[in-house]
């Protein structure tokens, strides 16, 4: 099947609304992304972007949490 000019157009639309992010991971742990991520339910794209998200959060509190009580 031909890829039509509206197919591309409306793909090259959806894509940039994201950016991309590559990273590298020691040999053997992108198995074990892939199998934590199955085991939720979540692609692979999914889980990063909840563990960072979560990690970002976490992070943030913990500096409030540190500020607040030099205060």
């Amino acid at each position: 099947m031909a890829y039509s000019e509206v197919s591309k157009k409306a793909t090259y639309k959806y894509r940039d609304k994201f950016e991309e992010l590559r990273f590298s991971v020691p040999k053997g742990e992108k198995q074990t992304i892939v199998d934590h991520a199955a085991s939720r339910g979540e692609s692979i794209n999914q889980f990063l972007n909840r563990a960072v998200e979560e990690t970002i959060e976490r992070d943030n509190s913990i500096q409030t949490t540190l500020c607040d009580q030099e205060s």
